[in-house]
């Protein structure tokens, strides 16, 4: 019979918030903090290993995805194709604004891919700067590959330039009537038509791994809190199975000892 306040309204409700909260916890934010902590690992390990070896030649790595090979640094040679350029817009670089600017290059003996010269700080307001040419005829670049973004909103014209919202290299070519490999490649410090050269991640772990335990830990606690309670009101004098009568307030006592004094005779 004790058991029947498990069956009230209010206590259900309670019951399907925790679960509910508890499996998020388990099964989707715990989770996606140790995948983003693992992503970082990958990252720093490519990072570190491209820094501390020598660039191979791009024909290497260009018949893999650019996930599996990203952060490996190569040399490519080859020429810009300045008439489809475009620039990504809306970036962040180094907590502040930028534009970074997209070139298509045309391979010796292979296939056009992008290049990300680097990018420009915004002027009068968040219009485009005037942007560097690019050396004319055959160059050869050092660079770090890159995977591809995935937002496919087409490219516009503005400020005298094309612009696009990701560096997504369909997104690229199909403006520039160019096909272009997926994947892109940014370029390294002082390699030829690079403008402000792009940092490279910051090595560190991030706190992903412990964001990831500390939803296990909410979970943990919220399922421990209710069965806590859930013990505690099936035992006798449960403050849910039996009511207890509300505290009366100040005000209220004063007012009783008035009526009861109205009450009571005046003594002759």
């Amino acid at each position: 019979m004790r058991l029947k306040f498990l069956l009230r309204p209010g206590w259900l409700a309670l019951t399907l918030a925790v679960w509910v909260f508890a499996a998020v916890c388990f099964t989707l934010l715990s989770p996606w903090q140790f995948g983003r902590d693992d992503e970082r690992r990958t990252q720093n390990d490519a990072v570190t290993s491209s820094v501390r070896t020598d660039p191979v030649p791009i024909a290497t790595v260009l018949d893999r995805p650019p996930a599996e090979v990203e952060w490996h640094r190569v040399t490519m040679t080859g020429r810009y194709l300045p008439e489809g350029q475009a620039v990504a817009r809306l970036r962040t670089v180094q907590g502040e604004a930028a534009f970074e600017v997209l070139t298509p290059f045309a391979l010796v003996d292979g296939p056009v891919v992008l290049v990300d010269r680097g990018y420009v700080r915004p002027v009068n307001g968040m219009r485009v700067p005037t942007l560097k040419a690019v050396p004319d005829g055959q160059v050869t670049l050092t660079a770090w590959v890159r995977a591809g973004e995935t937002d496919d909103r087409d490219a516009f014209d503005q400020d005298g330039y094309r612009q696009v919202y990701a560096i997504n290299p369909a997104v690229v070519g199909r403006a520039a009537g160019l096909d272009l490999r997926p994947g892109y490649f940014q370029l390294a410090d002082a390699a030829p038509g690079v403008e402000e050269s792009l940092p490279l991640p910051k090595l560190d772990a991030g706190p992903f791994y412990s964001y990831a335990l500390q939803w296990i830990a909410f979970g943990t606690m919220a399922i421990g809190g209710w069965l806590y309670f859930t013990i505690r009101e099936i035992k006798p004098g449960g403050a849910l199975s039996e009511p207890r009568p509300r505290r009366k307030s100040v005000a209220e006592l004063l007012a009783e000892d008035e009526a009861e004094a109205a009450r009571t005779p005046a003594p002759h």
